[in-house]
């Protein structure tokens, strides 16, 4: 167990360094990329608790990577969508090399 958590934490660290992204911001883009979400849709869709997602988003959209939007049909929900530079982030986090390592589990 502790050598996957070192491996997690080792590929979070790349991750950080070639995009500027912890796992959980990477983890959300890809979420929202497909579709304009709602924060509980995205806290679902990621495995996070609505608090946890809501502190990732804000992180994500002051970098600048997501947008908020009034929803459609009920106007007091907030929806969220990737802006021009984070289509552009997720596209580097989609063609990044992340180095995983091989593990013996015998």
């Amino acid at each position: 167990m502790r050598e996957l958590l070192l491996a997690i934490n080792d590929m979070e660290k790349q991750l950080q360094l070639l995009c500027g992204l912890s796992f959980n911001e990477a983890m959300l883009l890809c979420c929202i990329s497909r579709d304009k979400l709602t924060s509980s849709q995205i806290a679902m869709m990621c495995g996070l608790s609505p608090s946890n997602a809501s502190k990732v988003i804000r992180s994500i959209e002051k970098k600048g990577l997501v947008t908020r939007t009034l929803g459609t049909t009920d106007k007091r929900q907030m929806c969220f969508n990737l802006t021009d530079t984070g289509v552009a982030t997720l596209e580097k986090v989609r063609n990044a090399e992340i180095t995983l390592p091989v593990f013996n589990f015998s």
